[in-house]
């Protein structure tokens, strides 16, 4: 069985079968506790038959005025209606047209609610699901085929609801009532050959939409992989630039269009043949029955009416059956669809709260790893070991190379992983037995790349606090220093920052950051490398704003430049998730060990430049 973890969404996921897909949309069309929305979907229902009844009795006026009009005729199976002028009966025709087209429209207004609520939940449900994954997760996802999943997952729902109910449904309520109209008007042996002639129909039209549907997967399958390598390539825009790849990625994007072309050229074809297959079988019953009704009005078995009556049933019939091919198969790649929407579903969340966890309480803001084992993979550990105390109000900072685990520090702080060995406690509470809500809000974080929402820049940092007023929002900007350039743009704080906050320099989308942090005002703050993509005397503004952020607060500050921690209360030197030394800065310069290698080495480096 495969582990549920290793799910991507580019995954052509088939784990959910047809009917299990329709059970699990089944509560959205019924749902619970929306007494009214049920009544709509009762209503609908009744007025779904409705339809198809007048549908039915339509001919019935049709053939009643042509024998009406030929009153040598009048002995038909209609007699019955003969006591009405053809006048009247031309009425009855036009008003049984009317209740068919009126009963459907008043379906679906009935509908409508019942279906753009179950679109809305689902899609929420989706959101919210996808934000409750795991971080490990969304670091194999790719953008684009996640969102054409959700895309055509929830388009796939709206198709399901709409058209299994008011197209198969309707078809066969259809199928039942103008087999009785056939037995009734006619005999038994018109029913028998409308009857061979919808099997081999169905049955030549179900065959031809599976092979039909592979074909739609592949297609479907391109347009993703295109769409992601669009999505990937216009995000990395000054990447490509650089490069000066345009070529490059318009050759790429074009392997999958072509992929996509093919596979879109196939489905024309068959649609082709699957048409003129259905238009065969179709016809020759049509013929067939129109044979029979031919010699019933010679023999003077059948009037003129039913004549005409026959070829209008069987055109009634073919309407809806034309599109059955189509509906099908839609159908089919809608429960696909909707297959890997519900597989992504039912992704468990990697890290998930206890039942009735409690939140996290700060006292002091006192953070201590215990003895704290990690691995992201089996074979390969992270940390070994860990032990670091972080005392109420002091600064900690983490240093070591590339790969010595500073960064999964962080990870494990804001639980995006629970540890494997040992425990990971804030003033004494195992994180781990705590809500990931709580614990998250107690802490702020200022990362080595600050990505901001495409909106404004107040946006942007309010998004610190939710509810906190504009006075509160200049107040976090001015202990940030960025307050003087915000209001010195063209529209202030309503000045858009673009996607990601590209239109801002690095160290104005620090300073960003470093506000909304300021605005959360959390008792523990987290530093990650936030100043390492600076140059120097953006740094040193930066460094400024940061140690007057930290002050009053338990900090945990992971640096590359070491220049950027020599005022930390203690150093912890990492190497391959082992702590080889820690101290203050002096001290472990006095020891002359790993990290005053690392210091002399970044001077030496410094001088040079």
């Amino acid at each position: 069985m495969r582990n549920k973890m290793s799910y991507t969404p580019d995954d052509d996921d088939d784990s959910y079968s047809g009917w299990e897909t329709i059970k699990r949309v089944t509560p959205y069309l019924w749902p619970k506790n929306r007494f009214w929305l049920r009544v709509r979907v009762v209503l609908a229902m009744i007025a779904l038959v409705l339809a198809k009844v007048a549908t039915a009795l339509t001919p019935l006026f049709f053939i009643a005025a042509i024998d009406a009009l030929t009153p040598e005729e009048a002995s038909g199976s209609v007699a019955w209606l003969m006591g009405m002028s053809a006048v009247g009966l031309v009425i009855g025709y036009g008003l049984m047209r009317l209740a068919t087209v009126g009963f459907n429209q008043l379906r679906d207004a009935l509908f409508a609610r019942v279906a753009q609520r179950a679109l809305r939940v689902l899609a929420r449900e989706t959101f919210d699901h996808i934000h409750a994954l795991s971080l490990r997760y969304h670091l194999q996802r790719k953008t684009g085929g996640l969102s054409r999943i959700i895309e055509r997952g929830v388009k796939g729902v709206e198709f399901l609801l709409r058209f299994m109910l008011f197209s198969i449904g309707p078809l066969i309520l259809e199928l039942i009532f103008v087999g009785i109209a056939l037995v009734w008007l006619f005999d038994i042996r018109y029913l028998g050959v409308v009857a061979v002639t919808i099997f081999f129909y169905v049955i030549f039209t179900f065959k031809v939409t599976e092979w039909r549907v592979n074909i739609r997967r592949q297609q479907n399958k391109a347009d993703t992989e295109a769409n992601q390598k669009a999505i990937d390539s216009l995000l990395n825009f000054e990447t490509v630039k650089y490069f000066s790849a345009e070529e490059r990625e318009s050759a790429r994007y074009d392997v999958s269009m072509r992929a996509y072309q093919q596979a879109a050229i196939k489905t024309s074809y068959s649609l082709g043949f699957l048409n003129f297959g259905q238009s065969i079988m179709i016809t020759t019953g049509l013929v067939i029955v129109m044979i029979m009704a031919a010699i019933g009005v010679e023999n003077g078995d059948l009037t003129v009416g039913e004549f005409v009556g026959v070829n209008t049933y069987m055109i009634q019939l073919v309407m809806p059956l034309n599109f059955l091919g189509s509906v099908y198969r839609e159908i089919r790649q809608a429960l696909v669809d909707m297959g890997q929407m519900f597989s992504l579903l039912g992704q468990p969340p990697e890290i998930t709260d206890k039942p009735d966890a409690p939140a996290l309480e700060i006292s002091g803001g006192e953070v201590s790893f215990e003895n704290v084992d990690f691995s992201y993979e089996e074979n390969r550990q992270i940390l070994h070991k860990l032990n670091l105390r972080v005392g109420p109000g002091e600064t900690i900072a983490v240093v070591g190379p590339s790969g010595s685990g500073k960064s999964t520090i962080g990870r494990l702080l804001f639980r995006f992983y629970d540890v494997s060995q040992g425990a990971l406690r804030i003033d004494g509470q195992d994180v781990r037995d705590m809500t990931q809500k709580s614990l998250r809000a107690k802490i702020g974080v200022v990362p080595q790349d600050t990505v901001l929402f495409n909106d404004t820049v107040g946006y942007n940092i309010a998004y610190g606090r939710e509810g906190a007023s504009q006075k509160e929002v200049e107040s976090a900007a001015k202990a940030a220093q960025i307050h003087d350039f915000i209001v010195s743009l063209p529209e202030g704080y309503n000045t858009q920052v673009g996607e990601r906050g590209l239109k801002l320099s690095g160290g104005e989308k620090q300073r960003v950051g470093i506000a909304r942090t300021l605005l959360k005002n959390p008792p523990i703050l987290l530093l990650d490398e936030a100043t390492s993509a600076l140059d120097t005397e953006t740094e040193q503004g930066i460094l400024e704003s940061l140690r007057a952020m930290g002050h009053g607060r338990s900090v945990i500050t992971i640096a590359h430049r070491l220049s950027t921690v020599v005022d930390a209360d203690k150093i912890v030197v990492l190497e391959k998730g082992h702590v080889v030394e820690e101290g203050t800065h002096a001290d472990l310069l006095e020891k002359n060990g790993r990290y005053a290698a690392m210091w002399q080495r970044q001077r030496a480096d410094m001088a040079e430049a």
